[in-house]
């Protein structure tokens, strides 16, 4: 159902962890905001829902789906701590002082979160949900055990920090987007990140979706996606310390992938060294270009004909 994916949508935005962004997950979301398959999320509310008769109950009245009464700890376990602890729903905020085992116990979506859903899918959201993560931050950051959040630090071109895993394929894909980007994409917007513990780290899910890219597919994308509005050029960007480069395999996967993607294309494959480079050589795709980490300010073009620009 369209309404589930989107609030799925909605909880990886707002930074749940993987664990919580089931259709358990995005049903007690919709059931806390009162939308009904016919309703949008404009259509949103807040109001106070005890476990069963309240969430589980809308749930399968309104969508169908009837969880057996044993898995109430599971809703309370698996998806409504976590709500509360990423400050998307309130708990007993009608009676804070009710006992823990109370029958009389409820949840709320927070104001907060209720401003943000609000805003979903219009021009309003990512202001609104930055907004919100700089305040309260982000549930699946703060999970992460710290020499995880002790990473490499990026810079991203709107100038926001993120903190990327250790490793060499991290530090070149910092690399790629504090020294390739101002060089050969200056003004480009990044759509997508992945890390090597988190594939999703950075997902513009609005910007993907104008430029007509399924994200359905999103786990297929290039390690780094950039968008330059100025010349509408989408940056494709696979980066490589082991394996994997642009090969016409890899270009044919994404041009099957865009071909709703009005943008022009441009492949790239970023390398750290000269010596990393020569191993992949026979492998790069024609009509593709190469960044090499040792010498930032200079590509190499992949076709005689023309420098850097979309084939088509």
């Amino acid at each position: 159902m369209p309404e589930i994916r989107e609030a799925q949508d909605i909880l990886a935005a707002f930074g749940m962890p993987a664990a919580q962004q089931n259709e358990m997950a995005a049903l007690t979301l919709l059931a806390l905001c009162g939308l009904k398959p016919e309703d949008g999320w404009a259509d949103a509310q807040r109001r106070s829902l005890t476990l069963t008769k309240g969430i589980m109950a809308f749930i399968a009245s309104a969508y169908g789906r009837v969880y057996a009464p044993n898995t109430r700890e599971t809703f309370r376990r698996q998806v409504l701590h976590q709500f509360v602890q990423g400050r998307l729903a309130h708990y007993n905020p009608d009676d804070p002082g009710l006992p823990t085992n109370s029958p009389k116990a409820h949840y709320a979506i927070t104001e907060a979160a209720l401003i943000v859903i609000r805003a979903y899918g219009t021009e309003g959201w990512a202001e609104a949900l930055a907004q919100f993560q700089t305040r309260y931050g982000r549930l699946d950051k703060l999970y992460r055990p710290p020499r995880e959040m002790a990473g490499i630090r990026v810079r991203l071109p709107d100038g926001h920090q993120l903190a990327l895993s250790p490793g060499a394929h991290n530090q070149l894909q910092a690399q790629v987007i504090e020294a390739f980007a101002p060089r050969f994409a200056a003004g480009a917007m990044l759509l997508y990140l992945g890390d090597t513990a988190d594939k999703d780290l950075l997902v513009a899910v609005e910007a993907l979706r104008e430029l007509g890219i399924d994200l359905t597919e999103h786990d297929k994308l290039p390690d780094i996606v950039l968008y330059d509005p100025a010349r509408n050029w989408l940056f494709l960007i696979e980066v490589v310390t082991s394996h994997g480069p642009m090969t016409p395999k890899r270009v044919l996967e994404l041009n099957t992938m865009l071909r709703r993607c009005p943008a022009g294309r441009v492949f790239v494959t970023a390398f750290p060294t000269f010596a990393e480079f020569r191993r992949h050589l026979r492998d790069i795709a024609w009509e593709t270009e190469v960044w090499i980490a040792e010498v930032p300010e200079h590509l190499i073009h992949f076709n005689g004909d023309r420098f850097l620009g979309p084939r088509s």
